[in-house]
């Protein structure tokens, strides 16, 4: 009994460490609590994945909510994309049960170096370096996309930076749906939200404003974990004595890094970060391979 409650709070305390720091980079707490669990906790890969899946979908109901209510989810949009990524999430979960472990480690550390990549803009950003314009906050001068004119994709929000309405129209919508089903494929697989993709779908293919694409990234991430979520129960893949502190501890440390993000985000935090999450990724990558230093 006590040999489980050390192990409760330990994972608790791993996990909301993990939602802190996936809240201050913008990553979510799956693609940190996944490594801790891996690496540092010998936890099976699968159980893991579980866990984080769980936790994401209670994650990212209550900030999604937020979004919602401030009008920067296109939900228009979130809801036709997110037929894309459930069926994605579906395949990644059956994927998860037959792949090799060794396999698993890998897919994650190269998912994990991609994500590295807007991490290391905003940090060159943040150090004043000079980068190509990227997730602009207006809509560009082209003509919307047939189908999103036909759906009806096109929306408005206010920016309070800005002190005005921003208006704007989607483009090249197959491209953006097709971007999403891999998106959900990777969450399904590895147990992460995909925010990444998701975002990558939404501003760079779609040409959505990247405040709007984050909202409504964030509104589908839950789903796309629960679209997967039952198929990690069905195959004993969630253990509640490890996704129970995972989701709380997850959940405790984004509402955490939430407030703390105004304050401690700079580029040095960054560059911290970065530092250990390709340390991170680099272990993972070895691990898979069976290589020990």
């Amino acid at each position: 009994m006590t040999h489980l409650l050390v192990q409760f709070l330990v994972i608790l305390a791993v996990s909301v460490v993990a939602g802190v720091i996936g809240s201050l980079l913008g990553l979510g707490g799956g693609i940190i609590v996944i490594p801790a669990l891996t690496l540092f906790l010998h936890v099976d890969f699968r159980i893991a994945a579980g866990a984080s899946i769980v936790s994401i979908i209670a994650t990212s109901s209550g900030s999604a909510a937020t979004y919602v209510k401030d009008r920067l989810s296109n939900i228009r949009v979130g809801m036709f994309l997110e037929i894309l990524t459930s069926i994605g999430a579906v395949c990644g979960a059956f994927l998860a049960g037959v792949v090799k472990g060794s396999a698993l480690y890998v897919v994650f550390a190269l998912v994990l170096l991609y994500s590295l990549y807007p991490m290391g803009k905003k940090i060159a950003l943040e150090l004043g370096w000079r980068l190509r314009p990227h997730g602009k906050d207006q809509a560009e001068s082209l003509p919307p996309d047939p189908l999103a004119a036909k759906l009806g994709f096109s929306s408005t929000y206010y920016d309070p930076a800005a002190k005005r309405e921003i208006s704007y129209d989607l483009h090249h919508v197959p491209a953006g749906a097709g971007i999403m089903y891999f998106a959900g494929l990777a969450s399904g697989l590895l147990g992460i939200g995909s925010g990444v993709f998701k975002v990558v779908a939404l501003d760079t293919a779609m040409g959505m404003p990247m405040k709007a694409s984050t909202a409504t990234s964030n509104f589908m991430i839950g789903v796309t974990a629960a679209a997967s979520a039952g198929i990690y129960f069905l195959r004993g893949d969630i253990d509640p004595l490890i996704a129970a502190p995972v989701a709380l501890g997850v959940l405790a440390g984004s509402l955490v890094g939430t407030r703390l993000l105004a304050r401690l985000a700079g580029a040095s935090i960054r560059i911290i970060f970065f530092v250990v999450l390709a340390i991170i990724a680099i272990q993972m990558l070895l691990r898979g391979f069976n290589i020990s230093l």
